[in-house]
């Protein structure tokens, strides 16, 4: 039985239009069947219009605290009975309740080779930074900054002569690339995590 994927967007939702994308031609064994987010003007919720696919925004100021607020996301999430949590640009630390209840079923992407250059401006801080080589980690989420255990990384090289912007446009193209990819691998029960390691699986015995 195919997954049933939600994704978070707070923004654009490049990542979201990528994982769409992928599913049209190979097939995520999976379904997103509801963006989320938490800003009313979200690109993201409009790409799930244009794709049918549900799209919903809470308003966090109408709640007390995070926890109540992530209380019922998990609710929707529930009904809906999702399997996997795509996190792709969604601006709000997930509160310990919410990443307890979807443990091992949330993943995040982060513009850098963690452990390096974590938190929101990961490109940024790398090209400022002066080192030679970046790239994007996918990983799973837990109740840390950019610290759950990897599935998949990709490096490239920073050209001495080459902006931020362009370094920006790499980024993105390896995060369209591999993404979809990590999101597929767990669709298909082929990621197994072993402490801070995650082996992913042969498609077909499963080893």
């Amino acid at each position: 039985m195919k997954k049933r994927i939600a994704v978070f967007a707070s923004g654009f939702g490049s990542n979201l239009q990528a994982l769409i994308d992928y599913n049209r031609t190979g097939d995520l064994n999976g379904d997103i069947v509801l963006v989320f987010s938490n800003n009313k003007d979200a690109y993201a919720l409009r790409r799930a219009e244009e794709n049918k696919i549900k799209a919903v925004f809470m308003d966090p100021s109408e709640y007390d605290t995070r926890e109540e607020y992530d209380s019922k996301i998990i609710e929707l999430l529930e009904k809906e009975k999702i399997d996997l949590v795509v996190l792709a640009g969604y601006m709000f630390v997930l509160s310990p309740g919410f990443i307890s209840r979807f443990k091992n079923r949330i993943l995040n992407i982060h513009p850098s080779l963690l452990p390096s250059f974590k938190g929101a401006h990961g490109i940024k801080d790398a090209f400022d930074y002066g080192v030679k080589v970046t790239g994007v980690t996918v990983h799973f989420a837990d109740e840390g900054l950019d610290s759950g255990p990897i599935i998949l990384q990709e490096a490239l090289n920073i050209n001495q002569d080459e902006s931020l912007e362009d370094l920006e446009e790499k980024i993105h193209k390896i995060e369209h690339k591999i993404y979809p990819l990590a999101v597929k691998y767990f669709c298909e029960d082929r990621l197994k995590i072993e402490g801070r390691k995650v082996k992913i699986l042969d498609k077909n015995n499963k080893k």
